[in-house]
Order: C-alpha cells, then structure tokens, then sequence
C-alpha cells in the first residue's frame, strides 16, 4: 500500500516542529498545509486547530512530526519528536526528515494506537508529492465554494481525486492568514509566512480602498445624477450628445469606474478578473493620456501645430476646388448636362468659400482650443482621440453636407424615374395599403410622364457622378474616423490584465477540474 503525502514547497526548509494538515482516509493521502514551530504550548496548538476547522470546515489536525536535521544538528531531537505523538495521537503518524547537507528526505508512517499486533498494517511506502501553495491558491483549480442546487447530491463524486487535495488547501486559507500582522502565539510557515511585511502592506491597502473607493463610488454617482438630468434629453443638447463621440467616451468610461470603484466584493473569479482588465486599461490609458500631453507642452507643439492647421486647410480648399473645376469641365471624357453642371459646381464653390472664410475667421482662436483640448488628455488618450474625431468631423462638415446634398438630388432623381416607370407600365403606388396597384392614365398624362422621363434620364448621370465623387471623398473621412474609434476600441476593451497574468502567471488561468 503507497501512502501519498502532499508537501508544500515553502515548507522544505521551515525549522523543525509538526506537521499540520488534514487526513484523506478514502485515497490514503495526506495534505500537509503548515508546521509549527517551537516552542509551542500543545493545548495552544490544539485552540488553533480547532478556531480553523470552525472557520473552514477542514478536519485540520497534527500529522505528524517535521524534522530539519540541517539547522537542527542535535540527535536528541528526534526523540523528541517521536514522543510529541503521545500528545498529539493520530493513525498514521507521519515521520518527515531532511537529512543535514545533502538532498536526502526520510518519510516513514507509524500506527501507534494500534495495540493489536495482528491489526498492524504491513510496511508501507510512503510517497512524497510537492505542490506550491501559492500557485494553487492563486490557479482557482478547487471547487467553487458555493455548488448550485443540482449538484448538492454529487459533492462527493465531483470533487473527488485531486480535487479534494486542491478544495482542501482553498478552504484552510484561514489558516494562513493568522500571522500576518504579529507574532501570535503558535508561529507558523505556510506560503505567507516568508513575505509577512508584503502581507501587512497588502492588508493595509486593502483596509484603505474601502473609504476610498465609497468616496469615488460616491462622486461617481453624483456625476451618473448630473448626466442623467433630463435637461440632457432636450432636442439640440440630445442631439449633440448622440453625435459627439467626446459624449460616448465619456458615459463609457463613467461605467467603467463606477464598475471598477464599486463597493461590492466581486462574486466570483471571473468578475474579479473582469474589474482587473477595466482597471488596467484605465491606468494605461491615462498613462498614455499624461504623455501624450507632456509631448504636446513640450517644445511649443501646439503652436506649431496651430500654425500648420489653416495651410493645410488651405490646400485641402484648393484641391477640392481643382476637383470640382475638373467635374464643371468633361471629366474622363463623359458628356455632361453642361447647365446642371454649371449650377451644381457653382454651389459647391460657394460652400467652399464660406468654409475657407469660416477657417480664416478661427484662426486666431485655434491655437487657445488646442490647448484646451491637449489638457483633456490628462483624462486618458481615447478622450484625446475621442475629441480630435470630432474636430476631424467639424472640419470636414462641408464634405459631409457635399455629400448629404448629392445623397439627396441623386436619391429624388431614382424616385421620380421609378415613379415614371410604373406610369409607362399603367400603375401606380397605392401609399394607403403600401402597395402598387394597377391605375389607367389618359393621353396628357402619358405624354407629360414621358417628358419628365426623359428629362431625368438625362440629367442623372451628372447628378450619379456627383454623388459617386462626394460618396468617395465622405467614406474617405470616415475610414479616418474608424480607424481613430477603432484604436479607442482596442484600448477599452483589450484584456491587457488576463495578458499579462498568460505571459508572467499562467497557473492564475487554469481551467477547473473537470467534474467526473
């Protein structure tokens, strides 16, 4: 018969003193979770034990002895040891030894309540299986400790195997969290006992973000109120809030650190790891933010880049006017409506000149809303890229009402010919049923439908052509645009936390056992 003994890692150089753990009788293994060092009362050691299997529900109890031959040298101490299974009796008694300078490790198990000779087990190898505390604590491999009602009835059957080696170090983590803060009286090594500083810092971290996140979950509410005021929901204030993506960015991420801040403790691993994701991507984010703004206020960036703006809106004007010069003219050879062509590029023309005129008289202001919006990446880089979208679609306002008005003429010249075309074919649409019905035209009505035809047939490949350019220049500006809201995208939602924890802690993303 083999005898498995899982021991800690962390243990394998602890000072000499008991074996602490629980007993799995239905797999013959031992699960060894601490050792005790001395000196110790024994009705002390026993407290603890018990406050811990009160706490976690884990029959917890001595093991055995732990001897640790090379920082103790003397002889006379593993007679000692042997003799502490007097007091703390229990089948089998575990007798784990590292022997002094070399690798060397002597496991062996002894039934010293058994009195009947012929009820003595025979020689039994013992197997020792090193497992770190840490990762397995950390690796969610246990059991959820909340099972759903349909599978109350198979306990036993899932969480047999490993699991109950894994499931029994989760529910002893009370165990491990005795010494954090001062030395009580049963000193302790477990996988928090090396790092007990670390432990007091992280305790007090965690003592402080309470008031501090009821702090920020407050303000946060107050500014959830503010913006869900119904003076937002007017007409042009709504309208506006839809079509800015400084709006959307901004109610984005208030979710997210109202979900980040919140005072309720994550209910599961999966939330936990959600929160971590949206906490590192708003620190990275502002991050980028706060450079972005250093590399701006440095060297005079912003008033060079107001110095370069209305050039460049300049050329822009001046190609757009080349554009539709060449479209007023016989572009790629095709004939043209020369009339509608006149009265069309003399529109557009004119739209040009007021928004030259309009950038002229911003001018002097540019460089001061530069400023401005260069200060608002200090609230992350996506409201950074976030406003610049939005100064792009300010810009470029009159390619989107060229296109809005080409959209529109091309859009009523395909209706009236559709309408035409059920003339000719004697129907019409009923607008009452929403259906197209048959209807009988006189002569009048034929012959003026066939000039209306004609008309509109001829004059829609200028109009098409004019759209199709617009249409281009307009999908133009909006592949800008997706590709700006695509990298804010990115940076919200890219779980850079999981990333992380895949590249340096793998074992903090295993999967669960699965359920036998």
């Amino acid at each position: 018969m083999v005898l498995k003994v899982f021991f800690p890692t962390c243990c394998a150089s602890a000072d000499s003193g008991l074996l602490v753990g629980r007993w799995v009788p239905g797999q013959s293994s031992a699960v060894i979770l601490a050792v005790v060092h001395f000196p110790f009362i024994p009705i002390q050691v026993k407290e603890l034990l018990a406050q811990v299997q009160k706490a976690s529900q884990v029959p917890v109890a001595v093991l055995g002895t732990w001897c640790h031959r090379q920082q103790e040298p003397q002889e006379s101490l593993g007679n000692f040891l042997e003799g502490l299974g007097t007091i703390f009796s229990h089948d089998p008694w575990l007798q784990l030894c590292r022997e002094r300078g070399t690798r060397l490790w002597s496991c062996k198990a002894t039934y010293p309540q058994m009195s009947n000779p012929l009820d003595m087990h025979p020689e039994e190898q013992v197997m020792l299986i090193f497992y770190d505390q840490r990762k397995l604590l950390l690796s969610w491999l246990h059991p959820p400790p909340v099972l759903p009602a349909c599978q109350m009835g198979d306990t036993t059957a899932s969480t047999g195997g490993l699991a109950d080696i894994f499931d029994t170090v989760a529910r002893s983590e009370v165990l491990f969290q005795n010494d954090q803060f001062d030395e009580r009286p049963v000193r302790l090594s477990h996988w928090q006992s090396e790092g007990v500083e670390a432990s007091i810092l992280v305790e007090l971290a965690k003592r402080a973000s309470g008031p501090v996140c009821l702090l920020l979950a407050s303000l946060l509410s107050l500014i959830s109120a503010a913006s869900a005021c119904r003076l937002w929901k007017l007409w042009p204030l709504s309208f506006i809030r839809s079509k800015l993506s400084t709006c959307e960015q901004l109610h984005y991420r208030l979710k997210h650190l109202s979900f980040i801040f919140s005072t309720e403790k994550a209910q599961n691993p999966m939330q936990l790891m959600r929160k971590a994701n949206m906490l590192v991507s708003v620190l990275l984010d502002v991050a980028l933010g706060l450079l972005l703004l250093s590399w701006l206020h440095s060297n005079n960036r912003i008033g060079q880049l107001a110095n370069a703006l209305v050039p460049v809106a300049d050329r822009v004007a001046e190609e757009l006017q080349h554009l539709l010069q060449w479209l007023m003219g016989a572009p790629a050879g095709l004939k043209m409506n020369r009339a509608l062509d006149q009265v069309l590029g003399r529109f557009f023309l004119y739209h040009i000149h007021l928004w030259i005129s309009y950038i002229h008289l911003m001018s002097p202001f540019i460089e001061h809303i530069l400023w401005h919006v260069g200060l608002s990446a200090c609230l992350g880089l996506t409201v950074a890229l976030s406003i610049f979208s939005d100064i792009i679609a300010l810009l470029t306002f009159h390619i989107y009402c060229f296109y809005v008005y080409g959209a529109r003429l091309y859009c009523l010249k395909i209706y009236g010919l559709s309408s035409l075309w059920r003339l000719f074919r004697g129907k019409k649409w009923n607008v009452l049923r929403q259906r197209v019905d048959s209807c009988s035209y006189d002569l009048d009505q034929l012959f003026i439908g066939t000039l209306l035809f004609t008309i509109l047939v001829f004059l829609l490949p200028t109009t098409a052509l004019y759209y199709l350019v617009f249409t281009l220049l307009r999908l133009l500006v909006i592949t800008v645009q997706g590709l700006i809201h695509l990298l804010v995208d990115l940076i919200n939602s890219l779980p850079l936390y999981s990333l992380g924890l895949r590249l340096c802690r793998p074992y903090r993303l295993a999967d669960k056992p699965p359920v036998l």
